[in-house]
């Protein structure tokens, strides 16, 4: 029999120098300043999933929120850059032309291209390159099966590839000691202790709702769900890939919800590559960045428990 465990609905992300935190009801962000003093943003919102019954639906709800997780995320890292200390430039007078014209909607419409455009790279880097590479092993095996298989394990190795990489850049390194900080705040919350530093550093800085796991469950899935299609030619092979990538999103989203509120051993066998994979886009934060997700995470924990649960 399987084991359903609580766990709560609080995600979060890390951010430059900061965390966001996303609760039931609103989402906060919070950012260590140069002084270091804390800032902390609070705005209240509601799951684009939740807001009809479609929109809740199994699938669906994994294709939205995927999308809606990119825009938020985005969001909370234009916050955190408000704070980084870097040398101004005197506008230009295009600048203050296109502040005038546009006002509030200029940030709005920045904000959705740069969605669109980081969208765009990661399905060209990720889903679209493996294919292509691919092509080339068609010239020696014309069979289906080793054909997908080979496209998965590309994508796999490019992914790795690029964290590795990465992970090697200051900046990033930062990032994901603000990422492990995260984790290890979800984890002291979940385990019902109180939020302090003492008690939040002991936690483990591994989870399996996690984004790094979700999105290499979803060139495991990409693998499986492409293995039904015929590889034709290279048009039609890019466009089937696109036009089910929702699919695939809204499966993985649906595996590691199961993985992350059932612990049995189908689920840890599930949650452990993610698991592995966090190794490299988490780090060992330190006390002042787990200060930083205590704040966060403690401006969203809602007033009745019960609204926390799955």
């Amino acid at each position: 029999m399987a084991e359903k465990t609580h766990k709560t609905s609080i995600g979060g992300a890390a951010v430059l120098e900061g965390v966001m935190m996303r609760g039931p009801k609103s989402i906060a962000v919070s950012v260590r300043k140069s002084d270091g003093e804390i800032v902390t943003d609070v705005k209240e919102t509601k799951p684009v999933s939740k807001r009809n019954w479609f929109l809740k639906l199994p699938i669906v709800r994994g294709c939205i929120g995927f999308f809606e997780s990119m825009v938020l995320s985005t969001k909370a890292l234009m916050f955190s850059a408000d704070f980084i200390d870097v040398e101004e430039e005197k506008p230009t007078k295009f600048d203050q032309w296109l502040e005038r014209t546009f006002g509030d909607r200029l940030k709005d419409g920045v904000l959705y291209f740069s969605v669109i455009v980081s969208l765009f790279l990661s399905i060209g880097l990720f889903i679209l390159l493996p294919t292509w590479l691919v092509s080339f092993v068609k010239l020696f095996f014309n069979q289906q099966v080793i054909l997908t298989v080979a496209e998965g394990i590309t994508r796999i190795v490019i992914f790795l590839g690029y964290l590795i990489l990465v992970s090697k850049m200051p900046d990033i390194k930062r990032v994901f000691q603000y990422h492990g900080a995260e984790h290890k705040t979800i984890a002291c919350y979940e385990t019902g202790e109180p939020l302090t530093v003492e008690n939040a550093k002991n936690k483990c800085r591994l989870h399996p709702r996690c984004g790094t796991s979700f999105l290499l469950i979803v060139m495991v899935v990409s693998i499986i769900v492409f293995s039904f299609l015929k590889w034709d030619n290279i048009l039609i092979r890019t466009l089937t890939r696109l036009a089910l990538l929702p699919v695939v999103a809204g499966i993985s989203y649906e595996i590691i919800k199961l993985a992350g509120r059932y612990d049995n051993w189908a689920t840890k066998i599930v949650s452990w590559p993610g698991l592995m994979l966090q190794k490299i886009t988490t780090q060992e934060p330190d006390e002042s960045q787990l200060e930083v997700a205590i704040s966060s995470m403690k401006a969203v924990i809602p007033e009745n428990k019960e609204e926390d649960k799955w």
